[in-house]
């Protein structure tokens, strides 16, 4: 079982050249000229300047906005997905039909506004996959940003510029949006951290919406304790729900998911620490997610494709049919299949989310964390095949939709490469407990160093 292999101390360890990937504070990147993977292998190859990373495609818009003088986040520098309002800019969502369609922002986005307010400030914004309906980071108008952590491969999207640049050192923090992973996804293909937050606590005025009842406001960060920062100054204290996280639980059908090197890679990297986690948490328990719901590459993975895609056709149908933009590959193919989703398929996807959003809600109760990788393998290559690319994007969206469907937060905690390419862990947590999530992975960073 997946859960005695963990409590096996060093059992499937690798003795003395795997380590987590570093997480640098802005002090540390300072002093430092290049960082790299403790072993050699992963992480950021090298620090890239501001124009160096305009030139790699992950910017597309010259903002500087400076922050407040004092606030929680004073000095550090951030990065906005384009699909955030930045007032006096056009938001381009990915797309330049949008862009053209659409006048410039009057004020900043909710979120932006309170960056500035915390005391970060904006550097740009960033290149993002076109109307955000892509997890590849791939875009056939503005290109694609360079992976700072694992060359010639794809960086992950949506949000693809903004984990670029907080990868390459350019930013401290990058806020991003994440509907099916775009967050997650990214974060986990560069090596960084990422979070998608419970639904509806990070505060969606002034961003472009895709699939509203999916869409959140997540971000992305290097160093845990300036994730947790931002958790303090972007999540809504009304709506949350202390918890008191206890249990781990080890998602045995997701990590079946997942390559045979990537799942290696991670009991690889927690083996040898497994005590001390399990002093943080709990000893590891064996779970199954989704097959009791039908499976998560099955039920859960139509459930979250269907509804998705009717919601996305809600939102953004009467657009499309009046402007008829010229959508690039695979983003042309996903609308098509959005417009012709029935009453009748939304229906079952919506009954089906729902079961699976009280299954997930059964297993975490109040206290548990479900463990599972947060990407089935590292980055694909540059130029995949369409039909390699898709097959990759079945098995993610299987992964990513456990929090998308439930709207549970869920972190990307990048603890593990495979051949010096990045594969992260992540953690999903109760609704409404994302300080506790943030504070957990702050603390289990600590122990795995």
């Amino acid at each position: 079982m997946i859960s005695q292999r963990l409590l096996v101390r060093g059992a499937k360890a690798v003795t003395g050249d795997r380590h987590p990937l570093p997480f640098l504070s802005a002090a540390h990147l300072a002093v430092r000229s290049s960082s790299s993977h403790p072993s050699g292998r992963g992480g950021v190859r090298g620090m890239a300047t501001h124009a160096e990373l305009h030139s790699q495609g992950c910017y597309i818009g010259e903002v500087h906005v400076v922050g407040a003088p004092s606030g929680p986040l004073t000095g550090l520098t951030a990065v906005v997905k384009d699909c955030f309002d930045v007032a006096g800019h056009r938001t381009s969502n990915g797309s330049p039909a949008w862009l053209e369609t659409h006048p410039p922002a009057q004020r900043n986005a909710a979120a932006v506004q309170a960056l500035l307010d915390a005391g970060a400030t904006i550097i740009g914004t960033n290149v993002m996959d076109e109307m955000a309906y892509s997890l590849a980071g791939e875009n056939a108008h503005y290109g694609t940003p360079a992976n700072p952590a694992a060359p010639g491969r794809i960086p992950g999207g949506s949000s693809s510029g903004t984990a670029a640049a907080v990868a390459a050192g350019d930013a401290d923090l990058g806020l991003g949006g994440d509907t099916g992973g775009s967050v997650r996804v990214p974060a986990c293909h560069c090596g960084i951290l990422g979070i998608r937050p419970t639904h509806g606590r990070v505060s969606l005025q002034g961003a472009v919406p895709l699939a509203p009842s999916f869409d959140t406001g997540g971000w992305f960060a290097r160093d845990a304790g300036v994730l947790r920062a931002v958790g303090g100054v972007l999540l809504d204290g009304g709506s949350r729900r202390p918890a008191q996280l206890r249990r781990l639980l080890v998602a045995a059908d997701a990590f079946g998911l997942a390559e045979e090197a990537t799942t290696k890679a991670l009991y690889d990297a927690l083996s040898p620490k497994i005590d001390q986690v399990a002093a943080l948490l709990s000893k590891p328990q064996e779970v199954e997610v989704g097959s009791s719901t039908g499976g998560l590459s099955q039920a859960w993975f139509n459930a979250f494709r269907v509804h998705q895609a009717h919601e996305i056709w809600q939102q953004h149908g009467a657009w499309v049919t009046e402007h008829r933009p010229n959508f690039g590959p695979g983003i042309r193919e996903r609308f098509q299949m959005a417009e012709g989703v029935s009453r009748k398929q939304y229906e079952e996807a919506a009954q089906q989310r729902g079961a699976a959003r009280q299954r997930l809600a059964e297993l975490l109760g109040g206290d548990g964390v479900l463990m599972l990788p947060t990407a089935p393998a590292p980055a694909p290559l540059l130029n995949t095949p369409s039909d390699q690319l898709d097959a990759f994007r079945t098995s993610l969206i299987s992964l990513t939709c456990i929090a998308g469907l439930s709207g549970f937060p869920q972190v990307n905690v990048p603890i593990a490469d495979v051949e010096g390419l990045p594969v992260g862990l992540g953690l999903i947590g109760p609704p409404g407990s994302d300080e506790d999530l943030l504070e957990l992975t702050e603390q289990l960073l600590a122990v795995l160093r």
